[in-house]
């Protein structure tokens, strides 16, 4: 027992007693645990106590402090031991509303603490099946859905059910149905398993009702498109038999486990953001290649379609400020403009109205936020097309880019806006001289690879001479280096290399400082006919003409790649709408990486390694995958959580949490507040390298389109979320 770390927590007394008591046991040949000894006791800045229920302790349920004293507001949750304990520590003085929550329980009633107090709170155990289901992660919900088998497929336009001649496999449906619709707002969310739609009108069926309901907001574009690719009908049929099936009683036929081991020592932080109309994308609160960059610093969001806003968190004095992003022409389009249906939350007002379509952030060495915005319209310059003296220009010319680049320098509060031929989506650093920033495209339309040479750009503020972009080439002859290709639309020839429309939407240098690793959506994202992909891009010396790449799908039992990271060892990493966790490890491949298999992806099936997700499978379905999914995956090379280098964590939104591979198992660390957890990506600061647990931790924000299905409903606001992992549940 280390004496010394429970004396300062306040816990020296007890913890002398505690083992005299333990010693004493054991003396006479029994065991004791010295948590089940004692009461929480603790510091000036900490609440602690116990949460027991009619059978006693209640072990692996969250405690939630909630404070609204503070500029924004504030929440704090932990999960109690063994013995039901719990310790919430680092609290700013403030007065809080204390419950706990947890699986097979609803919320206990709410009561009055400050700091320096311990607390006991009396759990109230679920009336019903139903109602503890209310608690659940999304994933148990929508894992309910009626999947249609595999007799179904391929659709045609023939096909009885209305199939879509899209869908050529169930493995495409499930991919669809995750990358395109879980991909925006949580599938399992109660607004959308129980949907309240009387203002919309009445319907004759529920088919009715989903088709109306699919075309509410500023995303009726978006869905429009998915339900397409689905086939509208076929879509609606297995929507309305669902919530159907919910309305007449039915409840999920499986359910969670409450945290356990390393789940229990998580410590989860919330604070307020942005306002009740806008949403979140991301966030960033470091520099990937170096932690401590911005320690103790202000958080940045990007809010999509949502606003020209950008949301500004500081954790240290509890602030939520916005800064407005610029825009350089003024006839760039706003989602102000986009159709619209009648909402049952806004009516007609149109709520999101961002021209800049600020997708994602990344900050640099010197603390700037370089985000991927629109700063224009979308048809290109001739500097970037045909017959410009743009090398990039000439070998893959480009009619248009939908997003740009921006740079905001909090030292000086300026804005700079860079113009980029290649469209942009995800971006982040190369550890090369040149702080190269990589770029992805999104959807893989245009083949290309774009970066911006960020130190000549600086020197010059020429981002046409700074920036550049390579097609997507595989080396289908096999001499191993860049040479004639053919077309993307044209057919393979054995003698020339081939360009593949494989355009990135993760992407991510490779810690060893050799290959850029990129991903491609498949066919529920990007409604192409090419599955999703990873890729190897090596640059070269001169990677307008010289940058080779290598393409892998997943092997069988998995698909629907989204996001990739890499680990310190040069490892890639992914995550499948089959619902898995992937990494794929380049070294293993035992074959020659050319040939027609080179521009198909179908190679190295050896490198792979799959991970199957916590959590429930649709019925009908291989149990070899998870209904589970995750948005991105992040690789938390320099520990920052405190579970070990080079952790893959994935977003799992079907699980509502953070989901880390450990030693080939998964830790779940679930966000049970407010339900409905979204998150599209995280990233690891450390405040204090001295400081342990609490000098280090992950931050990540609300990522859904539509807080407003999330608890609290209508006026709820996007949160930035801390994650710190502590040495045990009463650490303080």
């Amino acid at each position: 027992m280390n004496f010394q770390r429970l004396w300062r927590a306040g816990l020296g007394t007890v913890a002398i007693t505690s083992f005299v008591m333990a010693c004493f046991v054991m003396a006479c040949g029994g065991t004791a645990d010295a948590q089940q000894k004692t009461a929480a006791s603790v510091g000036p800045d900490a609440i602690g106590g116990q949460v027991t229920g009619p059978n006693g302790p209640e072990a692996g349920v969250w405690v939630i402090a909630e404070t609204t004293d503070l500029p924004t507001k504030f929440a704090k949750m932990v999960v109690t031991n063994d013995s039901g304990q719990f310790v919430i520590p680092q609290l700013p003085a403030a007065k809080y509303k204390i419950w706990s929550r947890g699986y097979g329980l609803v919320d206990s009633d709410k009561q009055d603490v400050v700091p320096g107090k311990t607390i006991d709170l009396t759990a109230k155990v679920a009336p019903n099946a139903a109602t503890a289901a209310e608690y659940y992660p999304g994933m148990y919900w929508y894992s309910m859905l009626d999947i249609p088998p595999g007799s179904e497929f391929p659709g045609s336009d023939k096909s009885p059910t209305k199939m879509s001649a899209s869908m050529k496999t169930q493995a495409d449906w499930i991919d669809t149905i995750k990358n395109s619709c879980q991909s925006c707002h949580a599938l399992g969310s109660k607004n959308i398993r129980s949907p309240h739609v009387s203002e919309l009108g009445e319907f004759k069926n529920s088919e009715d009702m989903w088709e109306r309901r699919m075309q509410s907001g500023q995303a009726m574009n978006n869905m429009a498109l998915g339900l397409n690719h689905l086939g509208p009908t076929r879509a609606y049929k297995m929507f309305a038999d669902w919530t159907d099936r919910i309305a007449k009683g039915e409840t999920p036929f499986d359910k969670p486990q409450r945290p356990q081991g390393l789940e229990r020592n998580i410590v989860i932080t919330s604070w307020d953001w942005g306002t009740p109309k806008l949403y979140l994308h991301d966030e960033i609160s470091t520099d990937k290649r170096n932690p401590t960059v911005n320690a103790n610093g202000l958080i940045y969001g990007a809010p999509e379609e949502s606003s020209d806003f950008v949301p500004v968190l500081d954790p240290i004095k509890h602030t939520a400020t916005l800064i407005k992003h610029p825009y350089r022409d003024a006839d760039t389009p706003s989602a102000k403009d986009d159709p619209k249906g009648t909402s049952v939350f806004w009516g007609d007002e149109p709520i999101w109205d961002g021209h800049t379509s600020i997708h994602n952030p990344m900050m640099d060495g010197k603390g700037r936020v370089w985000f991927t915005a629109r700063i224009r319209r979308a048809p290109n310059p001739a500097s970037c097309k045909a017959g410009s003296d743009l090398e990039s220009a000439q070998v893959a010319p480009l009619a248009e880019s939908a997003r740009q680049l921006s740079v905001y320098d909090p030292k000086t509060e300026k804005w700079t806006l860079i113009d980029t031929c290649f469209n942009t989506h995800h971006l982040v650093f190369d550890r090369d001289g040149n702080d190269t920033l990589w770029l992805s495209q999104g959807q893989p339309y245009s083949g290309v690879v774009g970066w911006l040479n960020t130190k000549q750009f600086d020197a010059t503020g020429d981002a046409m001479k700074s920036q550049g972009w390579t097609p997507v080439v595989t080396d289908v002859n096999g001499s191993g280096k860049r040479e004639d290709f053919v077309a993307a639309d044209q057919p393979a020839d054995p003698a020339k290399d081939k360009w593949v429309k494989a355009a990135f939407y993760g992407v991510m240098p490779s810690p060893k400082g050799d290959v850029i690793w990129g991903q491609a959506m498949g066919t529920g994202f990007s409604r192409r006919d090419q599955p999703s992909l990873l890729v190897r891009l090596i640059p070269g010396n001169d990677p307008t003409k010289t940058a080779l790449a290598e393409i892998f799908q997943a092997p069988e039992g998995g698909f629907g790649s989204r996001g990739v990271d890499v680990d310190s060892n040069g490892v890639a990493w992914t995550v499948l709408s089959s619902g898995h966790m992937a990494s794929f490890d380049r070294s293993k491949c035992k074959s020659q990486l050319s040939g027609p298999d080179a521009a198909t992806g179908k190679q190295c099936a050896e490198g792979w390694t799959l991970y199957r997700m916590p959590g429930p499978q649709f019925k009908g379905v291989d149990p070899k995958g998870s209904a589970n999914h995750a948005y991105y995956i992040w690789v938390d090379v320099y520990n920052t959580l405190g579970l070990g280098k080079d952790v893959p964590i994935a977003s799992a939104n079907g699980s509502e949490s953070l989901l880390a591979l450990v030693n080939g198992k998964f830790v779940d660390i679930r966000i049970p507040y407010p339900l409905g957890f979204f998150s599209k990506n995280v990233d690891g600061r450390i405040d204090d390298p001295n400081g342990g647990w609490k000098g280090r931790g992950l931050w990540t924000t609300s990522g859904t389109r539509t807080n407003f299905h999330s608890e609290g409903g209508k006026g709820v606001l996007a949160k930035v979320f801390k994650v710190q992992l502590r040495p045990d549940p009463l650490a303080n």
